[in-house]
This record gives C-alpha cells, structure tokens and sequence, in this order.
C-alpha cells in the first residue's frame, strides 16, 4: 500500500468515526438514544459531586472521583472536537469552552475552585439534546417541552448561583453548613423573600445580590410562562419561516400558507 492509499484509508477511517460520533450525538434512535441518555446520568453525577463536595473533599476518594470525572470530560471533548464539521465550528461552540474551563477546575481543584459552579452548565446542555425533545414525545409529553426546558433553565441558573456563593464566600466553614447557607441565601434572594439573616459582604456581595434577583425574577417569569400559556408546536412555514403554530393550526397566521403539522400518529 503506497502513501496516497494510507492516506486515503486514514480519512476514511476518520469520516466514518466522524459519522458514528455525529449519530450518538444528535441521533434519534434508540441506541443513540441510550448513549445520550447516559451521558445525561454523567453530567448529573457531576452536579451531585459539586454539590456534595464539602462533605467529601476530606476524604482519600475525592481527588481519584475528581481526576476521573477530568479524564472523562477530555474524552468527551475530544470525541465532540472529532465530530464537528471542523474545529472552528467547534470552538465557536459555548459548551466547549464552558467544559475546557470545567476541565481546568477538576485538573486544578485547589487553584481553580472557584469557577466550579460552571458544572452547573452541563444540565444545560441536556435541555438542548434530542434525548429530551425525543424522550418527552415517546412518552406522550411533547407539549411539556417548554415546561421542562425552562425548569432545566431555572435550576441551571440556581445551582449556579449558589455555587458561585458558596465559593466565593461560604467555602471556608467546614462541612456542607456553607453550601447550605448558600443555597438558602440563592433561594430567598431568587424568590425575593429576603428574610435577612444571612447577607453577602461588601460590593461584591451587593452586586451578586442583584443580578441574583433580576436574572432570578426573569426565569422565574419565564417559567411561570411556560405553565400557563396555551402549548405551540415548532414547524417552519415553507412560504414566511415562522416557526411556532398552534397545535390545530391549518394556515399560518403570519402569511396564510397551507401546512401539513405531522401529528403524533404521523
């Protein structure tokens, strides 16, 4: 085999990885399905050991649990880097960065701690997955899609918040006694109760108060938006490109082109 055949075998090689990545990613079937489903039960533990981690940094495990949750998020970037149409659109990608940041602080947990709460993003990621959009229309629940992305949303933002809080300026007490007082402190500040008893020092804590208050108030209304307004399915018009129609929709009431929504029994 000469050199133009290696070459041509080894792109073949790498277009064909390219494809098997790119079906697990963004696939629909059931296998793919399976994987991303998997890969959601992994961002979730991740959630869990920040959230546990004062309780378990003490410990012998928590570096090995650590170092083994970086190893897989490097894996998981590499996979993701190999199955972009390119490089650049892959680092033009938020959730890459966001991971190669998340990265750093489990390589460097002691330097980096405080940028922790960025785990709190790969929930997000789950609410922008197929195995979401799929799962809830195979269990007869596509009209809650909204629903549960902006619940997914409020609790991404949540869990951020208090771990930016507790790094910050709960760290230092021992125990979980600091994540707690810095997921009560999110809570009432977000639901605006405001009893009081615990307050954030100086100008920072101020300034995180606030945006606590206003992007909480937002997704809250956002949320509470979503419950109560009457359920859009998502189909572009072929004539004007609108996107959400109602569910019983014929025309679209943007331009009165005829549609063909597909049902569930499609």
């Amino acid at each position: 085999m000469d050199t133009t055949d290696r070459r041509r075998s080894a792109f073949t090689n790498v277009r064909s990885l390219r494809i098997a990545l790119q079906r697990l990613e963004r696939g629909r079937d059931s296998w793919a399905l399976r994987w991303q489903a998997l890969l959601a039960f992994i961002d979730l533990s991740i959630l869990a050991f920040f959230i546990l981690g004062p309780y378990l940094r003490a410990g012998p495990s928590y570096l090995i649990i650590d170092y083994t949750i970086a190893a897989w998020i490097g894996v998981e970037l590499l996979a993701r880097a190999v199955a972009a149409p390119s490089i650049r659109i892959f680092l033009k990608r938020p959730m890459t960065w966001i991971d190669a940041v998340i990265l750093a602080t489990l390589l460097f947990p002691g330097l980096l701690f405080n940028f922790a709460f960025l785990r709190a993003m790969r929930i997000w990621a789950i609410g922008r997955s197929p195995l979401l959009r799929e799962g809830l229309r195979r269990l007869g629940g596509a009209h809650l899609q909204d629903v549960v992305r902006a619940c997914l949303n409020f609790l991404v933002f949540l869990f951020m918040i208090t771990g930016f809080v507790y790094t910050t300026f709960f760290y230092g007490q021992e125990g979980g006694e600091g994540f707690v007082d810095a997921l009560y402190f999110t809570v009432a500040t977000v639901t605006t109760t405001g009893f009081g008893d615990i307050t954030l020092p100086g100008t920072l804590g101020k300034l995180t108060s606030v945006v606590t208050m206003i992007v909480g108030i937002s997704l809250f209304v956002r949320l509470a938006q979503a419950v109560v307004r009457p359920h859009k399915v998502n189909f572009p018009c072929p004539q004007c490109g609108l996107q959400r129609h109602d569910v019983d929709a014929v025309h679209c009431k943007a331009c009165g082109h005829l549609l063909n929504i597909p049902d569930e029994g499609n």
